[in-house]
């Protein structure tokens, strides 16, 4: 038997070399690309991807570039200096790539449905790609996301309010789950920089918009966040909600969680919050038609 996830590599139009990783299952209901976030990692939604083959779904994730064993190849290359550097291209190719990796998916998948699920900066990453290619895709599913707008996206300062917690890892912000932080600080592949610590003002301005009213209005978006997430938390999400309304979007749906923080699937309620990502993906025909 293959052991899981299956680690392959395609190269992008810099020549990087970029990781990716793959959960098959039999007769796949559809096609989930996880799109990580920023100082984040593939293997960290190694949970997630297990629970959706177990729905009935096969997954697909790559390190971004910098991250990740990408970054680590990438550092031992020369192309970068440091994880969390992007190296030639920039934003631009990160989003490329993803792309990249969608159109590697939908040759080996070239009947089932495509969806995208995007957490924090790879919210941000879904909601760039989604506003020129929403065509490419039958749903998506952001997580830890907000309206991209300055004023409502917040940049820094993300574990202020827990500063004070006794025993503190620094992480707080991301789950109620203290182990959660303590993992991240000591994960080798992880680390704890912003946006614009590690992109720079030019690649994090790439990542800012609204979405497109040339949207496909049909593809439908569930947005998940923490009510305590401090990217954006249910404000955040409301006006991002709001936001695809007005770009014409027919189906989309908001699910705050009380309580929860910046990662919804590494919650104490993640079980909870990976069985409505199911339900939503069992319940629409776009992704899963009736016969």
């Amino acid at each position: 038997m293959t052991a899981l996830p299956l680690v392959r590599t395609f190269k992008d139009a810099q020549g990087i070399d970029i990781t990716f990783y793959e959960w098959p299952v039999a007769n796949p209901k559809a096609v989930v690309q996880i799109v990580h976030g920023l100082g984040d990692h593939a293997m960290r939604y190694e949970h997630v991807a297990k629970e959706l083959n177990r729905a009935g779904y096969s997954v697909y994730a790559d390190d971004h570039r910098g991250h990740g064993e990408t970054g680590l190849r990438m550092q031992a290359e020369g192309d970068i200096k440091k994880q969390g550097k992007l190296g030639p291209g920039g934003m631009a190719a990160v989003f490329a790539d993803v792309r990249q990796l969608s159109h590697i998916i939908a040759g080996e998948n070239p009947e089932e449905p495509l969806v995208l699920l995007g957490h924090s900066w790879g919210s941000m990453i879904c909601q760039r790609i989604f506003n020129k290619y929403s065509d490419e895709y039958d749903g998506m599913i952001l997580s830890g996301s907000t309206l991209l707008l300055p004023g409502v996206l917040q940049s820094g300062g993300f574990n202020k309010r827990w500063d004070k917690t006794p025993n503190k890892s620094g992480h707080e912000w991301l789950s109620r789950d203290h182990q959660v932080g303590i993992d991240f600080a000591n994960d080798p592949l992880t680390f704890p920089e912003t946006a614009l610590e590690s992109f720079g003002i030019t690649n994090s301005a790439r990542l800012l918009g609204v979405p497109s009213k040339q949207v496909d209005s049909h593809v439908p978006i569930l947005l998940v966040a923490g009510s305590d997430c401090s990217i954006g938390g249910e404000n955040g999400n409301k006006l991002l909600a709001d936001a695809y309304v007005r770009a014409g979007v027919e189906d989309i749906q908001v699910i705050i969680y009380e309580g929860a923080r910046h990662e919804p699937f590494n919650e104490l309620n993640k079980d909870e919050v990976i069985g409505d990502i199911v339900e939503w993906l069992d319940s629409h025909e776009a992704i899963n038609p009736v016969d």
